[in-house]
This record gives C-alpha cells, structure tokens and sequence, in this order.
C-alpha cells in the first residue's frame, strides 16, 4: 500500500467537517437538551453503557455484513445471538438492556421470536402450573420456542388456518396433521433451524362420539407446545417436517420457517400440558395489543429518524449547481437541502418522526394508566367506577383503532426510507447509506401483523358502531374522545365550521377530527342506512382508517407542544417543535384537501394558502435540521452509514469503504472469455457451476 496515491487526497473544499460544523452553529437548539426530553435521561444512559460493551466485541463488527451470502448471515446472527446473551449473563443485563443490545447490533438475531412472541404467548396465555413449569425454561433458554400460526395459505384470517389436532380419545393424546401442502406454517421466525419447541395453533377437532369412524366437532384455532426437534440431536421426529423458507427481501440472519405434520403424536401431559387457559380479562387483552401497537409506533419513528438523519446530514453536505437567481457565479455550489424539491420530501418527514413520537408516547401511557388502575373492587366508589369506565372504553377504543395506526405509521416510515433514499441521488442507491438493509428489513412491517389495507376494515367497523351509536342516542355521555368527536359533529351536523388553521393550532386539531367524523357519518349512511355491500365499500373504509389515524397524529402532536414540559424548553426549541407540528398537520391536509373542503372543516382560501405556509414553514426549520436530528441520539455504529456520519466525512468514508473495505477488490480476476478460469492464476474453471 506504499504506493497507494490515494491516501494523500482529500474532498474539495468545503469539506462535509467543516460544512456539518458550520450547519450545527447555525442553530441554538441544545441537541443534548432536545434528546434528553425525547428520550429520557435512563434510555440514554443504557444506549451510551450498552455501546461500550457492544463495539468492543469483534462479533458485532458491521464492515463486512453486507458482503455475505444468506447461510453465512444466518449463522453470523446465530453467533451474534448466543454472544448478547453471554454478555447478559456476565453483565447482569434486564430485558430492557438486552432489547437496547439488540437494536443497537440492528441486525436480527434468530432467537428473537424466541425472546419475543413465544415468550410472550407462553407468559399470557398459559396456567399458572404450565407457567411455573415453563417460563424459568424459556428464560434460561434451555428450550428455543417460536409462534406457529401463520401458514402457507391463510394468514391474517386465522379461523382459515388448515393444520388439525384431533384428539384420541382411546390414546389421550393428539394427532397434529396437515391436510393440504397450503396447511404448512409459512413465515414463523425461529422455527426454520433454531427452535426446539413452538407454539402450534391448530383447528381443535373432538369426537362426537366413539367408534372407527366418528363424527368431529371444530371447536376453531387452538394452541399447543410442541416440542418439534430432540434436544439433543437437534433433528425433528419422522412426523414433522421443518426447514427455512429460503431468502427474503430482508432479515437475512432470520431462519422463517416452513412446518408440516404427518399424523404426529402429541401427548398431553402434567404440568407439561398443550392447552391454554385464556385471561378472562378483556382490559388486559386490549392493553397488551394497545401496548405491542404503541411500541411498532416508536419503532416506526426510529426507523424513520435513521433515514432522516442521514439524508439531512448528507444533503447538507452534498452541493450541486449555483443558485440561478446569485449573481455570484464563483461562489460555492448550493446545498442540496436548500433545494425547496428537496426539503418538501425530507422536512416533512424529519416533522413525521416527531408525531409518530408523541402518538407512541400516548398509547404508551394509557396503556400504564388503565393497567395501574385494574378492576374495582368491593370498596370502590361510583366516581372511581366512572373513571374506570371510562378508561376500558378508551382502552376499547384503541383496541380496535390502533390497527389503523399501526397502518398508518409502517406505511410512512417504508414510505419514508425509500423517499429518503431518492432524495440523496446516486450516492443514495449505494451501500453506504447505511439505508439498505433497514430498508429490507422494514418492508416486512406493513404487511406482518395484518395487511396495512386489509386491517382498517377494523378501524371502519368500530366507526360505523359509534356512528350508528350516536345517530340513534345523541344525548349519550361520550366515554372516549372519539365518541366526544362524533357526538360535537353530529350535534353541529349541516354546518361547515371552516376551522381558522392557519391562525390557531388548536383549530388544526378541529379541522382534522371534523374530517374524520364525517367520514366517519357517511361510512355509516352507505353501510347502514344504504345497505351498500362491504366490499364495495373497503377503498372508503381505507380512507376512513387513513383519517382518523391521522387525527390522533395530529391530537396527540399538539398536545405535547402545549405540554407544560415542551413550555418549559428554551424558546428556539419551542417555536420549532411548533413549526414541526405545524408543517405535519399543514402537508398532511394538503395532500387530502379535497376531503378537508367537502367535509367543510377547511374554507378554500385556506387550503389554497397551505403550499405557501408549508414553504414557509420549511424555510424556518430548515436551519434547525442537522440539529433537530442530532437530538434523536443515533450513534454511528447503529446507522453503520457515510453518508450519514456524526462527523460529516462522507467522501472520505464512501471511498475508504469502497477502495479499503471491499473483499471483491482483493481478487484479480480472468475477464477473458476463451478462458473459463475465474480468478486469474487459480485454475477455477467450472467451479463456480459446480457450486451452484
């Protein structure tokens, strides 16, 4: 490398250190400030603990990931796996601390569904004797399990679901059986080569009676554990067969599964049992989901916050042409993000990571809040009985609106990591984004856990109920906010307030739950009253989801800018996360003005106002931006990116990456096509074939 030139040059000037340098002194929001309200003071203490330990492990190395063929990233997550809980068992992590290794390491690991939903299943939907016997086993992780519910035909309907357990009753045991090759559990994380046990939900088959041939009774899905491989061979049994479905557009490390049964015996016995006993409490059903929804929120946000970052940090550095309107034709080139095209794209959605925040936050603390308060009990008192009340139907509300948000925020964070991507150009096609694999990996959530279309039809049922409710009952004391929202439109029906927006924020707030409510009404007329047909009507009920999920954006945004806590930071950093909700509500209503102006929540003249006031907008935050994202607190290690460094040495690292790093430029190659030699010298011929 004596001879290597390259290692003397340095970027034109200015160089993205000294650009980056100067975009931060721009501003006087105090980053640190700015992430410590964001985040908390404990969060960041543990990231900062945990990156310590993390980046001192050669295991966690990211320079060469991305240069690895699928079986070798499944066992490089393996290794990454059995390393984070070594180090928690020599370090006394929590969960908390691990689930922070986790996302810190970004790449996932294939014990996570063991660590998450079979876990989870096995804590709420088991006994207390099936719990005593199996929780200290999973958290030693003695036994590996995954959730089988999804299969290679049916997915979100899980009353669809084919695999069978007939019970025996000469035997006392089941008979796990796939039917149809469309009855093989499909996608389960997991389970492909890492589990040993799984969570098998399967349709539950009893015998009407005795004799050769009995009649069966389904009693629907029901789920067992099933141990699928020896503990000590780690095969499976000649009844199951079970393997990993083959490569993904993302979570390469993931071993998804395939599973089938042949007739497969599955005894039931004590305290070892296959059946669940459910909680009979609905508030702790609907917490759990309100509490899984708010954290694919927070998640959303962060993954949102990564792209972001890196595009308002690199587009702040890139430079390209000179400002036609300068009269100084030898003075720099012009920022990139100062580009208005530009910034329409990437400051929108720096102003989306804070809505899906404060949204994130809100369902969080609900959740906590009717946790905490439980049932009532024999010394409970009316006013605590109405408090109660009302907090299970706001937690019922949820229960059933939270899939729209869940929609809502997978599409704008999927959405939004490709917009990033395309606004940084060519270098944005290439691997130094520290974009590729989030982008991967991400483009799972929209359809994991429900279709993001197909599970808004939840979202427009409960609507429809509370519209009808309101329609026939209009006196009625309003439990929740959407009931309070429905029942001021109706009781205003025929009126077009035309809420004043761009004067008075909390007017904002109005005009988007105008709009949502009467949505809300007509959904209601053409289900109810017209009799129209459901699936005629699921592109409406889709946009009726899309507005109610983006009214609790917006409420939830302002109300955390109204916040004594957001009152009490500095005023720069007020009036921006003022301008942020603002510029959030102003593009969302621009992009859906024509409901805006048919819904009358909106006159026209403001609506033709709102490109100028987005421009505007932009044009006060754009000085903030390298700031505002610094708040968010992505380590470089996490973003793993160039373009997006802490430092600003883009095009110091995309070269040292390209020229250093790469593995492919340490081979000289025979491009010469009379030769089928492949890497010159080594007489390789035909045995790239005979790997394939």
């Amino acid at each position: 490398m004596a001879s290597d030139f390259s290692r003397h040059l340095r970027p034109a000037p200015p160089v993205g250190a000294t650009v980056i340098k100067w975009e931060r002194g721009r501003s006087d929001i105090n980053t640190d400030q700015l992430g410590e309200y964001l985040h908390g003071k404990v969060y960041l203490a543990r990231q900062k603990r945990l990156l310590d330990i993390i980046t001192k492990e050669k295991i966690f190395d990211k320079s060469q990931q991305a240069n690895l063929s699928r079986p070798d990233r499944y066992k490089l997550g393996l290794a990454r796996g059995k390393r984070l809980r070594q180090l928690q068992d020599i370090h006394g992590w929590d969960e908390e601390d691990f689930v922070m290794a986790e996302y810190l390491v970004d790449d996932v690991q294939p014990y996570h569904l063991h660590i998450s939903l079979f876990t989870a299943a096995m804590r709420e939907q088991t006994s207390d004797q099936q719990r005593a016997y199996w929780m200290p086993k999973i958290a030693s992780w003695e036994v590996i399990g995954a959730y089988a519910q999804t299969e290679l035909g049916h997915g979100s309907n899980v009353r669809g679901i084919e695999t069978e357990a007939r019970w025996d009753p000469k035997t006392q045991d089941f008979i796990l059986h796939s039917p149809h090759l469309t009855a093989s559990k499909w996608w389960n994380g997991t389970l492909g080569r890492t589990a040993t046990h799984a969570v098998v939900v399967a349709q539950l088959l009893i015998p009407d009676g005795e004799g050769s041939d009995p009649k069966y009774t389904s009693y629907g899905p029901v789920p067992f554990i099933v141990q699928v491989r020896d503990m000590k061979t780690h095969q499976p049994p000649k009844s199951i067969i079970v393997g990993d479905i083959g490569p993904k557009y993302g979570y390469a490390p993931m071993d998804n599964a395939y599973m089938l049964f042949d007739h497969h015996r599955y005894s039931q016995l004590d305290p070892v049992t296959g059946q669940f006993t459910k909680s009979k409490n609905p508030g702790a059903l609907y917490g759990q989901l309100t509490r899984g929804r708010s954290v694919i929120a927070m998640h959303a946000r962060l993954v949102l916050a990564r792209a972001v970052t890196v595009a308002v940090r690199y587009l702040s550095i890139r430079r390209q042409f000179h400002d036609r309107d300068d009269s100084d034709k030898n003075g720099p080139e012009m920022s990139v993000l100062d580009y208005s095209t530009v910034q329409i794209r990437i400051l929108p959605l720096l102003a989306t990571t804070f809505a899906l925040h404060y949204s994130g936050l809100a369902m969080r603390r609900l959740y906590e809040r009717t946790r905490n308060n439980g049932g009532g009990g024999s010394g409970t008192t009316d006013g605590d009985r109405v408090s109660q009340d009302a907090d299970l139907a706001t937690l019922a509300e949820l229960h059933s609106t939270s899939a729209g948000l869940k929609s809502l925020a997978t599409e704008l964070a999927a959405n939004g990591v490709e917009t990033c991507r395309r606004a940084m150009g060519g270098h944005g096609y290439g691997g130094g984004t520290g974009l590729v694999q989030l982008n991967a990996d991400y483009l799972s959530k929209p359809t994991v856990e429900g279709d993001n279309w197909m599970i808004t039809q939840q979202v427009a049922q409960y609507l429809i109920k509370k519209a009808k409710e309101r329609a026939h009952s209009l006196k009625s004391r309003a439990l929740n906010k959407t009931e309070e929202h429905l029942k001021s439109y109706l009781s205003s029906r025929g009126k077009e307030p035309k809420f004043n927006v761009m004067e008075n924020n909390a007017a904002v707030v109005d005009a988007f739950n105008w709009r949502m409510s009467w949505l809300a009404f007509r959904a209601y007329d053409t289900r109810e009253v017209q009799k129209r047909p459901w699936n005629s009507l699921l592109i409406d009920f889709h946009k009726l989801s899309r507005a109610y999920s983006q009214a609790m954006l917006v409420s939830n945004f302002y109300d955390a800018i109204s916040s004594s806590e957001v009152q009490s930071l500095p005023p720069t950093t007020r009036e921006t996360l003022t301008d942020l909700f603002r510029l959030f509500a102003f593009q969302t209503m621009d992009t859906e003005s024509r409901d805006f102006q048919n819904s009358g929540a909106v006159s026209s003249v403001e609506l033709n106002g709102l490109s100028g006031t987005v421009l505007a907008l932009m044009t006060k935050i754009r000085p903030h931006a390298v700031r505002l994202v610094d708040a968010w607190a992505l380590p470089d290690y996490l973003l793993d990116s160039a373009l997006g460094r802490y430092d600003g040495r883009v095009y110091e690292d995309l070269f040292h990456r390209a020229h250093v790093l790469n593995p492919l430029n340490k081979v000289t190659f025979n491009p010469d096509y009379k030769n089928n030699e492949i890497v010159m010298g080594s007489g390789d011929a035909g045995q790239i074939l005979a790997k394939l």
